[in-house]
């Protein structure tokens, strides 16, 4: 009967609480809360946790190009989501490597839905590391399509692109590769 009372009470506060609020609010504050744009997971800083991926890759003076796709994709929230995600990363001198003109017309507005659909093709759910990725494996990736993992000693390709290295983050794996990767059709 104590619980009964005691959740009775704990709730009877609550709503005490909640109706305090009820007038008016202030003039001007609806004008000040609009006039702030609603950002999600991605604007949340903080510098005592380990790094998402999204942060690593920010981080990185070798992903500069692959960090304004995700941002004119709009990607950002899902790289900073709990995950588990592994990203295979292309450098800034596989961006190079695309035919000229290439990467331009891609972050176009227009071709938003294409350039995110080539950043999404870079992800895969889960968290794999170099150990995981077994010869022969084709690996899901966030597009629906898959990549086959090919191992020849010490070297490991994905989608035919050559892991360079990889950073932990705290939401899954980071794979630095040589290669943009570009999904079928």
């Amino acid at each position: 009967m104590k619980n009964v009372t005691l959740t009775f009470t704990c709730l009877l506060l609550a709503f005490m609480l909640a109706s305090c609020s009820q007038g008016a609010p202030a003039e001007g504050a609806n004008a000040a809360v609009s006039a702030v744009p609603v950002k999600g997971q991605s604007a949340v800083k903080d510098d005592a946790s380990e790094q998402n991926i999204l942060n690593v890759a920010i981080n990185s003076k070798d992903h500069s190009t692959l960090v304004a796709g995700v941002q004119a994709a709009g990607l950002e929230d899902v790289l900073v989501n709990a995950g588990p995600l592994t990203v295979f990363a292309p450098n800034n001198d596989a961006f190079a490597k695309l035919p000229e003109g290439a990467l331009d017309e891609l972050l176009k507005p227009e071709n938003k839905d294409k350039l995110a659909r080539i950043i999404k093709y870079h992800a895969s759910p889960g968290s794999y590391s170099t150990e995981m990725l077994k010869d022969g494996t084709n690996l899901y990736m966030a597009t629906g399509h898959y990549v086959k993992v090919e191992r020849n000693g010490e070297e490991i390709r994905v989608g035919g692109a050559k892991i360079l290295g990889t950073v932990k983050a705290s939401n899954g794996i980071v794979h630095v590769v040589d290669t943009v990767l570009l999904p079928p059709d």
